[in-house]
C-alpha cells in the first residue's frame, strides 16, 4: 500500500472516530502506529545524544524484532479469518460498552 491508500485509510478512522464521538479509541486502534513512531524518535534522539550508539538495533520497531530474529510465519487462510474475527468482535464489545450509557 502506497502513501497515497494508508493515508486515507488513516484519515478514514480518525474521521470515524470523530463522527462517532469517540476520539479514545484512536489510541487503541492507533497502538502498532504510536510504538513504531515512538521508536523512531527514540532511536534518533538517543543516537544523536550519544553520538552514535543505538537504543533499537534497528528503527522502526518492526524492523529491530526482524534483526532479532522475530521474521513471523506462515499464517493459514482459517488462522487469519479466526485472528480478524476475534479482534473485529473484541473491538466491536469494547466500542459496543463504551457507547452504550450515552443514549438514553
Amino acid at each position: 500500500m502506497g502513501d497515497t491508500g494508508s493515508l486515507f485509510l488513516g484519515g478514514a478512522i480518525a474521521a470515524l472516530a470523530f463522527a462517532y464521538d469517540m476520539p479514545m479509541i484512536l489510541i487503541t486502534l492507533g497502538f502498532l502506529f504510536i510504538i513504531e513512531t515512538l521508536s523512531d524518535i527514540i532511536q534518533v534522539t538517543y543516537f544523536k545524544l550519544t553520538h552514535g550508539k543505538r537504543v533499537f538495533k534497528m528503527a522502526p520497531f518492526h524492523h529491530h524484532l526482524e534483526k532479532g530474529g522475530w521474521t513471523g510465519k506462515k499464517w493459514t487462510e482459517k488462522e487469519l479469518f479466526a485472528l480478524f474475527t476475534g479482534i473485529s468482535l473484541l473491538m466491536a464489545i469494547i466500542s459496543f460498552i463504551g457507547v452504550y450509557h450515552r443514549y438514553p
